[in-house]
């Protein structure tokens, strides 16, 4: 019914960059909250940059300076711009938003399939 499709990922050498985009489509009303996770061998999923509705955006410490976490709600989209990558962002990255859906008459939690990125020193 609403699906979150990422693309972006990709293999690159430290310091490199890359664009992360997701993309929301189906049946929503409205789009809330949307974020970026990052998930690790070995490791927790971990919230990595959000954005409200409203353009507020939180990211976390580690990522601070080096990613920037923008949206385009016209689009339902979400873009992660990733700059002086280090091997230690290698993971998967999953793409997240709050979704209100009139067939549930409330917000939904979605997650999509997530894209690989890999930094190599």
């Amino acid at each position: 019914q609403v699906q979150l499709v990422e693309s972006g990922g990709g293999l690159v050498q430290a310091g490199g960059s890359l664009r992360l985009s997701c993309a929301a489509s189906g049946s929503i009303f409205s789009v809330n909250t949307m974020g970026w996770y990052r998930q690790a061998p070995g490791k927790q999923r971990e919230l990595v940059a959000s954005i409200t509705s409203g353009g507020s955006t939180n990211c976390v410490d580690s990522v601070k300076g080096r990613f920037t976490i923008s949206r385009d709600n016209a689009k339902n989209t979400v873009y992660l711009q990733m700059n002086n990558l280090k091997p230690e962002d290698t993971a998967v990255y999953y793409c997240n938003a709050d979704v209100f859906t009139p067939f549930f008459d409330g917000m939904v939690d979605y997650w999509g399939k997530g894209t690989l990125v890999t930094v190599s020193s």
